[in-house]
């Protein structure tokens, strides 16, 4: 094959890797009559307590959690959805411990400041996927985001949310790899927290 022939065939390879990613993105359970994020002219404090519940042949945990961890910090660093928060680590290992009612509260009345709103986020999955299509020469992939939110007020306990957000970026063609987690589980919370400014799935 020539030189020219030669590029045409990596640049076409590249556009059929490349392909054409889409984000789509579904909430199940309790969802939220309106957005948890703070609304204008709201001051709301949160605790944010955070852990992972993996299927058990999850590979790579350590860097998910990762991850999760950053891309929770950087959301909450950058997108005002509270005037203050505070993220913990819940324990448990991969398998993190929910805390109780009675717990959350207190934890809630300890923080400082003194928060009045916990969410307590459950990962489920975050990371790559690729599937077979009919046949081996089509490939679908992309990222894929499930997690929990359990949402209360506080000092009363009311409850304010409990639903699972599936969130997936990708398409036909689609390859990706660990880089963009961070980034992915980020948009996956903003689609979560405030819906009103997160890109609307296709109908």
């Amino acid at each position: 094959m020539s030189s020219a022939g030669s590029s045409v065939a990596v640049g076409l390879c590249a556009v059929l890797l490349a392909g054409c990613a889409s984000t789509r993105f579904s909430a199940s359970g309790e969802t939220p009559g309106a957005p948890l994020c703070q609304q204008r002219g709201e001051r709301v404090s949160a605790l944010v307590l955070w852990g992972p519940s993996w299927r058990a042949d999850q590979k790579d945990v350590p860097l998910r959690e990762a991850a999760a961890q950053r891309g929770l910090e950087a959301f909450f660093d950058s997108s005002g959805c509270f005037s203050s928060v505070e993220i913990r680590r819940l324990p448990g290992g991969g398998s993190a411990t929910l805390p109780a009612l009675p717990e959350r509260l207190a934890l809630a009345a300890a923080s400082e400041p003194k928060a009045n709103r916990v969410l307590v986020v459950t990962v489920r999955e975050l990371g790559p996927v690729v599937k077979l299509l009919a046949s081996a020469a089509l490939v679908e992939g992309g990222t894929e985001v499930v997690f929990d939110i359990d949402a209360i007020g506080a000092p009363s306990g009311a409850s304010l949310a409990k639903f699972r957000m599936h969130w997936e970026d990708g398409g036909a063609w689609v390859i990706k790899n660990t880089s963009s987690l961070a980034q992915d589980m980020g948009a996956a919370l903003r689609a979560a927290l405030s819906p009103a400014a997160a890109p609307r799935p296709p109908p």
